[in-house]
């Protein structure tokens, strides 16, 4: 029992230790030793007492760089503020979790302004700069010292200029492919012209994905105008590959199911020739000419007529 009870102390004994210094796992990658976590936090206690003089340090440098032109000096100083407050939690306590969330808040207000990747990389870079500085100027005394608090604070630095960065590129792409969806919501439109008739005027390249929101747009379009007849106009189309043309039959087929005929114009002597080269079935299509005798053949569909209104010559005299 006393051989047993002896192993487990030593275990525990062992992982003591690893509890300590798990905290900064996350930010240099591998646990790092007791002795690299001691200077990190003597590191952070000079950070934290040099704050104002560093942070109005790093503010300087960003105007003199020309970063952040977007904003006021005033906002510069604000935001420099916040991200040093976090860059010196994050080498307290080795999460970074805290700066990731920062980041994406702050990509949110000023990716809208044109704030740049580089630009918010340069300040993350300019921080780390003067930071580096600041150790050099207190530790310059005792070479050897100096390479140890510099060998702690790279890794740690670089890990949050990684994680500031990425998450300002995210954001980046992740408004960039909103503002996608929307452009392309807007260039294909679904209008309604009459009662039960609808028309889908297509312009610019057609791929997969535009193919796919097109057919979802007008489905939707079908249902909740309970159309009839559909007209979807590609004169604005350039070119029809094999992948359009049978997407085209199949928006053809799945509006078919939904109630809806539909009548394809605009198609151009160049369209109309890849379509017979191709081998695409289009004896479920139904196209005309242009997009005026679309909605003259749609509106025939629907029953409604048109009656042409002539004007004698006396009739048009007594006009004038």
């Amino acid at each position: 029992m006393d051989g047993k009870k002896r192993e487990r102390e030593t275990r525990t004994k062992n992982q003591d230790p690893e509890k300590r210094e798990s905290s900064y796992e996350s930010l240099t990658g591998p646990v790092i030793p007791e002795s690299t976590a001691a200077l990190l936090r003597e590191l952070v206690s000079h950070l934290r007492e040099n704050r104002t003089q560093l942070r109005e340090e790093w503010a300087r440098r960003i105007t003199e760089s020309q970063l952040l032109l977007a904003m006021t000096k005033e906002e510069i100083f604000k935001e420099a503020t916040a991200v040093y407050d976090n860059y010196i939690a994050v080498l307290e306590t080795g999460s970074v979790e805290a700066l990731e969330a920062y980041a994406r808040d702050l990509s949110e207000r000023i990716i809208p302004r044109g704030v740049e990747t580089r630009e918010v990389l340069g300040i993350v870079l300019l921080l780390r700069d003067v930071l580096a500085r600041s150790l050099f100027k207190k530790y310059q005394a005792d070479f050897a010292l100096l390479n140890r608090v510099l060998d702690a604070y790279e890794p740690a630095a670089n890990r949050i200029a990684n994680t500031v960065g990425v998450g300002f590129v995210q954001e980046r792409e992740r408004i960039i492919r909103q503002q996608q969806e929307a452009i392309r919501e807007l260039s294909t439109p679904v209008l309604q012209v009459r009662e039960r008739l609808l028309i889908l005027p297509i312009i610019g390249v057609i791929d997969p994905q535009r193919a796919r929101q097109l057919t979802e747009q007008l489905l939707r379009g079908i249902r909740a105008n309970r159309a009839k007849v559909v007209v979807i106009d590609i004169t604005g189309v350039p070119a029809v590959d094999s992948m359009v043309a049978n997407h085209l039959v199949q928006t053809v087929d799945a509006s078919r199911l939904m109630g809806a005929t539909v009548i394809v114009t605009g198609l151009s002597s160049e369209i109309a020739q890849t379509l017979v080269t191709i081998g695409v079935d289009l004896t479920k299509m139904k196209t005309v000419g242009d997009l005026q005798g679309g909605i003259e053949e749609a509106e025939r569909l629907l029953g409604y007529k048109v009656n042409m209104v002539t004007q004698s010559t006396d009739q048009i005299a007594a006009a004038k």
